[in-house]
């Protein structure tokens, strides 16, 4: 089970409020979710089959490399320096 200083450090992290009211409700929330990500430890995969998640290598089947449509999309991209594509901050850190 969850401690009210866990959901309210978790709370933190994600930057929202918890009142204190509402702290038993949402650790109860919170352990039901950890107990159904913890449903995922008893998948049985068939062998072979790479893990959720796994990092993998997708190359293309005609062996052209990625790079020459990088070079293509960077040249069309309306905002850049050099390589770096220059976009919308929509993440503030206020």
């Amino acid at each position: 089970m969850a401690t009210p200083e866990e959901v309210t450090k978790l709370a933190s992290l994600a930057r929202i409020e918890v009142p204190e009211a509402e702290l038993a409700s949402f650790i109860k929330e919170f352990d039901a979710v950890l107990a159904y990500v913890g449903t995922l430890d008893e998948l049985s995969l068939p062998s072979g089959t790479p893990a959720p998640g796994a990092v993998r290598n997708v190359l293309r089947e005609d062996g052209e490399p990625a790079a020459a449509h990088a070079k293509h999309l960077i040249e069309q991209f309306p905002k850049r320096d050099g390589d770096y594509l220059s976009v919308k901050q929509i993440i503030s850190y206020e």
